[in-house]
């Protein structure tokens, strides 16, 4: 890692002062639980509440459940600002923390804020460079609306936006600007590049050289694409419904968190959030707490010589769409240790993959502001020539240029394939 960028990291992690302390529901200020329905509510009624949801689905094994869920229907922005110094392209990131952050400080987009952050509800600070992305004359580089994590928010979604500028910019000792080499770099290392500047990163594979070569023999045509998902769509249902959150079965209420029967998924946690530098200094707020970590895995191989990744359509309950493109392998690993592990496809070829074949394997969080120190294992694993191209229904090998062909339009790739995806243009040269 540069030199420059480690110091600069390790300082602010040494001078800022991080303290998170588990408390009590009762003592949440601002936050309750509504008399009538029981959801989890801040009293302004903006950024996010804890509501109930039924599922009802004909996917896989479990066809009916209850589970709390983040509804949060504002928009919110994870913009970064570029600009070319010396014709090389830059990208202004910050350093941030947030209170569920492993390490505390990650390197995050320029911008990073729910609508009710930079509409000041929380009467704090505006956040910086806020104007720049609502002046008429910025210059767009990419603006989508993509999906965040499906089975903890109800239809959540985030503009994901780039921007360039000409003039100059007073940076202040949270932002340092980088070059993509520089950031994808930080991506080798555990827990250091958040979740919203990977799925923003993802991104400008579009404008990459990845896999622009000999691509001219994919194993599924574009279309062939489209009818996979098309098919999936028609076949599988997903019917939710919102409940309130004092009537779902199989979770539990105390005043230190709602948890489920059996203690698997995740928890509701209260804490008291206390860091220096944000734009409110001191907060309490509700946080989901996982019960263990994850592992998010694409397969890989060439087939005609072109890379090709094994690509997952999966249902989530609070996807937007009834199915996005996912990692080939994408779960909590306590749910299928041992002899479990046949029951999820493909996830006993990834824990037994030889070292050889991990091209990538990293430990990276999930978003901070809303999930309490929650990592997933990151891998990506070349297969050999003797792995089978056949794969079940749910599944579709695609080529990086199709991938980047279907990164273009909003919500087919859910943020877990779009973390792993960013770390595919580490391993560009691999592939050439």
């Amino acid at each position: 890692m540069n030199e420059n960028i480690s110091n600069w990291l390790n300082k602010k992690k040494l001078n800022t002062h991080v303290e998170i302390e588990q408390i009590k529901f009762s003592e949440l200020d601002k936050w309750v639980f509504n008399k009538t329905t029981g959801n989890l509510e801040h009293f302004s009624k903006k950024f996010f509440s804890v509501i109930g949801l039924d599922i009802k689905t004909n996917w896989g094994k479990v066809h009916n459940w209850q589970q709390p869920i983040i509804e949060q229907s504002e928009i919110g922005i994870l913009g970064i600002i570029t600009k070319k110094f010396n014709q090389k392209a830059h990208y202004l990131m910050q350093a941030k923390i947030e209170p569920g952050n492993i390490n505390y400080v990650q390197i995050s987009p320029t911008l990073q804020a729910t609508k009710s952050n930079y509409l000041q509800v929380h009467k704090g600070k505006k956040p910086k460079y806020l104007d720049y992305f609502f002046n008429d004359s910025k210059e767009l580089i990419i603006d989508q609306l993509q999906s965040e994590q499906g089975a903890r928010f109800y239809k959540k979604r985030n503009r994901n936006i780039i921007i360039e500028i000409k003039d100059d910019i007073k940076i202040g000792d949270d932002f340092k600007w980088m070059t993509l080499d520089q950031i994808i770099e930080l991506m080798n290392i555990n827990n250091c590049v958040n979740m919203d500047t990977r799925t923003v990163i993802s991104s400008l594979l579009l404008f990459g050289s990845i896999s622009k070569k000999n691509n001219s023999r994919p194993s599924n045509s574009f279309n062939q694409i489209v009818q996979w998902m098309t098919n999936l769509k028609t076949k599988y249902e997903l019917n939710v419904k919102k409940v309130n959150l004092n009537e779902i079965g199989q979770w539990i209420k105390t005043n230190e968190k709602i948890y489920h029967k059996k203690h698997k998924y995740f928890e509701i946690i209260p804490v008291k959030v206390t860091i220096e530098g944000r734009e409110l200094k001191s907060w309490t707020q509700p946080m989901i707490k996982s019960k263990q970590e994850g592992i998010c895995a694409f397969i890989l191989k060439r087939i005609n010589g072109i890379i090709h990744v094994l690509v997952q359509g999966k249902i989530e309950c609070g996807n937007f769409d009834i199915i996005e493109m996912a990692p080939t392998v994408q779960c909590l690993t306590d749910n299928y240790l041992g002899e479990a592990s046949h029951r999820l496809p493909y996830l006993k070829y990834v824990l037994e993959a030889k070292n050889s074949e991990i091209l990538y394997d990293v430990f990276q969080s999930e978003e901070g502001g809303r999930f309490y120190k929650e990592q997933n294992r990151n891998l990506l694993i070349l297969a050999d020539d003797n792995f089978d191209n056949n794969s079940p229904e749910n599944y579709i090998w695609m080529t990086l240029s199709q991938i980047q062909n279907f990164l273009m339009f909003n919500n087919f790739f859910n943020i877990q394939a779009r973390s792993l995806i960013s770390a595919l243009v580490t391993k560009e040269n691999e592939f050439n």
